[in-house]
């Protein structure tokens, strides 16, 4: 093994093994189709509807059995919600076992996911995705994809999302939203 092939070792589980990748400073892949090639391995969108009218709008969340959390078992599915106000940074997490499925029902979002999984095709690949009320997208996050976001706007913005177990505080694991690693340009990009 090469210095460029060893990573820094985050945790493990059976055989998944995550590690710190060692990135350039940027946004990685910007992700504007749910058919992206760039997309980390894993990771789903679809996009979900949305149907506003002069009192608001309405947006179906989840049936379940159906869509990206179809597979999701009915005994352990968890269903939670993020509400945060503009210019919030929530990152990173990872999960062993968990799977996330993210619905933005509520202002914009600048998602973020890191490949963290040695071994993966994509590790060290960084995917970004505005999502929300202007791309009313589902995200799908399997195990071992760092993710978090940055809330994008003038106002708050709720996250609902879906998980395939309960939470469990010993399957989730915390990076700091500035880690050299992973090194993301939180900034507006002006381009």
């Amino acid at each position: 093994m090469t210095a460029s092939q060893v990573h820094e070792p985050i945790a493990s589980s059976g055989s998944l093994e995550l590690a710190y990748p060692a990135c350039p400073k940027g946004i990685g892949s910007l992700i504007t189709s749910p058919s992206s090639p760039d997309m980390i391995q894993g990771v789903r969108i679809e996009p979900i509807s949305l149907y506003p009218d002069d009192r608001g709008y309405f947006l179906e969340v989840q049936r379940m059995g159906r869509g990206l959390a179809a597979h999701f078992p009915a005994e352990t599915t968890q269903t939670s919600t993020a509400f945060n106000y503009p210019g919030t940074i929530k990152a990173f997490h990872f999960h062993l076992h968990q799977t996330d499925c993210w619905t933005p029902a509520m202002g914009m979002f600048q998602v973020v996911l890191v490949d963290l999984r040695q071994g993966s095709p994509t590790f060290g690949a960084r995917n970004t995705i505005y999502a929300g009320v202007l791309r009313p997208w589902q995200i799908l996050i399997p195990p071992g994809v760092g993710h978090g976001y940055k809330v994008i706007g003038e106002g708050p913005a709720m996250l609902i999302y879906l998980t395939d177990r309960f939470y469990n505080p010993k399957d989730e694991g915390r990076i700091a939203y500035n880690h050299p690693g992973i090194n993301y340009d939180w900034e507006v990009q002006h381009k």
